[in-house]
């Protein structure tokens, strides 16, 4: 995730790189074209220009709006899975008789394992990966006979607390609480991967690349006469905000694709250990994660 430090001109370079490669060649060609047929050119009045920049306007604000909601969303989720784990080991230290502290801390460190594999399962990357501190390895064996290696450790977790239950540590209430937490880590999981695999329509991307184009195009035909050390400049540096706008759109639009403007899982699910093991009372705790570079993973 993006934090609140200066972006490096590097970075903001390389995401529109192409584009503006692509726009400085078109303006060359317009422009030399434009003056061997200048005599026959007709008219072309700067408001047809105007009309099409208004328009690529409407167009990346509605791409901003959507995308940034998807962002948010996501970035709601990843709160709600926070409280439910804080809620996890608070409910299991209020509920089971005898204060079984193996089996709590067991089912906590499968908690703290379940975010870790979340966030790097969304991301594409090895699920079970740094997860042996948290998981036996008859545990590990297990998650990996499953596809979806997030679901079967939450399936190892229910199991644990309907053990719990069949041992008379838990009533039906306290039962039913723990399954209702449970049952929301599964709907936090299904509804970030919802976003994961929901492509944003790739059409209307290439349709707005395709009107900014045309409108460096219309604009420089307008502009003709005009000398090319003024005309270059004008119309890459209008194009830039437009491209500079629709990468941030986006990058927004997919908030789990291992990129500095994801949402940032893995320090989430840091936080969460580190809250995990200081209610287990455990002094062996991880710092939070922290770069000095201009965004958290």
């Amino acid at each position: 995730m993006l934090v609140d430090k200066r972006v490096p001109i590097r970075y903001l370079f390389n995401l529109v790189k192409y584009e503006m490669l692509i726009v400085f060649i078109l303006t060359l060609g317009i422009h030399f074209i434009t003056e061997h047929i200048y005599d026959y050119l007709p008219e072309m009045p700067l408001t047809i220009a105007t009309f099409l920049g208004t328009a690529i306007s409407v167009l990346l604000s509605f791409k901003m709006s959507q995308s940034y909601d998807r962002w948010w969303e996501a970035r709601k989720i990843w709160g709600a899975i926070v409280n439910d784990s804080r809620s996890l080991v608070l409910q299991l230290q209020a509920f089971v008789k005898d204060n079984d502290r193996e089996t709590i801390k067991r089912i906590g460190y499968r908690q703290i394992a379940w975010c870790y594999c979340l966030g790097r399962s969304l991301r594409g990357l090895n699920a079970l990966e740094n997860c042996e501190e948290f998981l036996s390895e008859q545990e590990i064996n297990r998650v990996n006979t499953h596809k979806n290696k997030t679901l079967a450790i939450l399936q190892l977790n229910v199991e644990d607390i309907r053990t719990i239950r069949n041992e008379n540590k838990l009533s039906d209430f306290e039962h039913i609480q723990l399954n209702n937490t449970c049952v929301r880590f599964s709907d936090s999981m299904g509804a970030a991967e919802r976003i994961n695999s929901t492509v944003f329509p790739t059409t209307y991307r290439m349709f707005l690349h395709f009107t900014i184009y045309l409108f460096v195009i219309i604009l420089s035909i307008a502009l003709k006469g005009v000398t090319l050390l003024y005309e270059l400049p004008l119309l890459m540096l209008l194009s830039l905000v437009f491209f500079m706008l629709e990468k941030t759109a986006y990058y927004l639009q997919d908030p789990f694709r291992n990129r500095p403007s994801d949402i940032s899982v893995t320090a989430i699910a840091r936080n969460i250990e580190i809250n995990i093991r200081q209610l287990l009372h455990e002094d062996d705790v991880p710092d939070p994660i922290t770069k000095d570079e201009f965004y958290i993973m």
